[in-house]
């Protein structure tokens, strides 16, 4: 794995143990069974950010510090500039990069998440708490919530409950690029 995999799940290890919980007890709250959760903890695993998502918030941080180590410093406004989000590389499939990374206390994440084209036809899903909003910026993205199969195409968005089973597809051979906030 990266070694930015290495250090998010040396942070999340880290930080439980600060919490003075046990793998096991967190991973039980998170719903996922001890050995994928030691898997992302010690970094030999690619990392959801729906699970980066989940532990931030069980271990009341910001996503921020679990992805850089440093904790969000701005509570008035934070900028972003073009492709300098903080970035995500976990799979080929998806890229994130946060837009709000140094902001404190959010009520939303929001990111601009790449999703590359690939032969393969597997959806790869993913749940979390909350809702999420995405708006297509460029591209064509099937998306599958429960199942339910819908087209996005570039100007269309989408607005849904993350807790349901969803996955999404860069479609016509190019890339698909969407804003995501997470709620």
């Amino acid at each position: 794995m990266s070694e930015q995999i290495k250090q998010i799940g040396m942070r999340i290890k880290e930080l439980r143990e600060i919490s003075g919980l046990s793998a096991e007890s967190l991973a039980k709250e998170l719903n996922i069974s001890i050995d994928i959760y030691l898997e992302y903890e010690s970094g030999n695993a690619d990392i959801p950010v729906s699970f980066l998502y989940a532990v931030a918030n069980k271990l009341n941080v910001e996503l921020a510090e679990i992805l850089t180590g440093d904790a969000p410093k701005l509570h008035t406004y934070s900028v972003v500039r073009k492709d300098k989000g903080v970035s995500v590389d976990r799979r080929k499939q998806y890229k994130y990069q946060s837009l709000a990374y140094n902001f404190a206390n959010k009520k939303a994440e929001p990111f601009i998440v790449t999703v590359e084209p690939d032969s393969d036809d597997t959806v790869h899903y993913n749940s979390h708490p909350g809702q999420e909003f995405n708006y297509v910026i460029e591209g064509t993205l099937k998306v599958i919530i429960n199942g339910h199969e819908i087209i996005l195409n570039e100007g269309d968005s989408l607005y849904f409950d993350s807790s349901a089973n969803h996955g999404m597809k860069a479609m016509n051979n190019k890339t698909a690029k969407f804003l995501a906030i997470i709620l």
